[in-house]
């Protein structure tokens, strides 16, 4: 036991020295309504300071994987420039970088990325520049904090040519993911992607084994199944609907259980893994982060989440001009803002929002420089970053009058854009 354990070690230092990762960060997110009509989905805001896409790159290095592609296409202006401001840190000389790969025409035909593994084919010749043993393939628009190295070693001593990280789900939300059964060694026996009747786990009818969507390849084998993939008609070039099934097929796919490699600063925890792709479940993520005791700990400091570190002052709370003081409760509130007379409780306030006097916020996600007209009263709200709220404006009180004029969602959540408050 004690040899193996070194092992382990030995290999958790090695093997991510031998890998690369691609982040897949080129899709829009189209469930997220106006919140992606400038940006693509891993560059929205997330969390008081951060991008959706630096929860899968901090992964990335804090697992020590320091060798990292990341595959863009849909309106990626926003997107590239954090990652060339925020993600320049590693050092080229000892062979770490992050690299940007927007689509392009690379191929004889003139298209863009038909589906994931045609995005990762387009790159092939980089990276086989990489030299790697390994791929790390990851989504960019996740929210969790896992240990990659511990997946890798799970992958060697396995004997795997592609190993899929995979999570417990509901069985009635199975229908969303790549759901799989497995054997006993955790062998992939059968895989298909978002079925309209999920399987169940066995002994469990109410929950499905999901794929994360975070896959680890041999890289000859990687390169061999997109090769013969690329030519084959009727193939939709994606790794869930065709890939996967084709190396399950192979037997060649084993299962990682996302508990084995996800970090958490409580082990009593459950593990934490959110795809904010709605803006329901997008506005819900952000908010658990300023609760008392949130599910996601982003004051670990041995699990950093990196990101772009602006120059920015402190926040700031001040009285108005009538001496009242204002009150804030279970809100993160990032430097920059200002905060004046006003009551803010259950809320996130992203960098340099300028809040006026007498103002009720209430449970809402406010972007960067934002800034919010005195007397207004805002509940339930998300609102985009450089919207200007005139003064006493309310929303969240008149469920009609907010659809009138702005996008609420089926639980009353309402996302207010810029392009919005032009048309009012």
């Amino acid at each position: 036991m004690e040899t193996q354990l070194i092992d382990k070690a030995t290999l958790a230092r090695q093997l991510p020295s031998r890998a690369v990762a691609l982040v897949l960060a080129g899709g829009r997110g189209s469930r997220l309504k106006q919140l992606t009509d400038h940006r693509a989905k891993p560059g929205v805001y997330f969390g008081g300071k951060f991008r959706i896409i630096d929860f899968a790159l901090s992964n990335c290095i804090n697992s020590g994987v320091r060798r990292i592609g990341v595959i863009t296409q849909y309106k990626s202006h926003s997107l590239m420039r954090h990652l060339q401001r925020g993600w320049s840190f590693l050092r080229n000389e000892m062979n770490e970088f992050v690299d940007v790969l927007p689509a392009q025409q690379r191929v004889a035909d003139e298209h863009w990325y038909r589906g994931t593994a045609d995005a990762i084919y387009q790159n092939l010749d980089i990276l086989r520049t990489y030299e790697s043993e390994y791929v790390v393939i990851l989504a960019g628009d996740h929210i969790y904090k896992m240990d990659y190295s511990r997946m890798l070693v799970d992958h060697v001593l396995l004997g795997a040519d592609v190993t899929v990280a995979c999570i417990e789900v509901p069985r009635a939300e199975a229908n969303a993911f790549g759901v799989m059964a497995v054997d006993s060694t955790r062998k992939i026996i059968d895989f298909v992607e978002k079925p309209e009747n999920p399987p169940a786990m066995p002994g469990n009818e109410n929950v499905s084994l999901a794929s994360m969507g975070i896959y680890i390849f041999n890289t000859k084998y990687l390169e061999r199944l997109l090769e013969e993939d690329i030519v084959l008609e009727g193939s939709t070039h994606d790794f869930g609907k065709d890939l996967i099934p084709k190396a399950v097929g192979e037997g060649k796919a084993f299962a990682h259980p996302f508990s084995l490699s996800c970090v958490m600063s409580d082990q009593k925890a459950e593990p934490y893994w959110r795809d904010v792709g709605t803006v329901d479940a997008y506005w819900a993520a952000n908010l658990d982060l300023a609760s008392v005791t949130p599910d996601l700990d982003v004051y670990d400091t041995n699990w950093p989440i990196w990101t772009l570190q602006e120059q920015l002052p402190p926040a700031k709370f001040v009285q108005d001009y009538n001496g009242s003081h204002g009150m804030t409760l279970n809100s993160l509130v990032s430097g920059g803002c200002i905060v004046s007379g006003s009551l803010v409780i259950n809320s996130v306030l992203f960098s340099q929002v300028r809040i006026h006097s007498f103002c009720t916020i209430d449970s809402t996600v406010v972007l960067p420089q934002v800034t919010i007209g005195r007397g207004s009263r805002i509940r339930r709200c998300i609102i985009d970053r450089g919207c200007v709220i005139p003064e006493n404006t309310i929303v969240g009180e008149n469920a009609e009058e907010d659809a009138r004029r702005f996008h609420r969602s089926e639980t009353g959540v309402v996302l207010i854009t810029k392009d919005m408050l032009v048309k009012l």
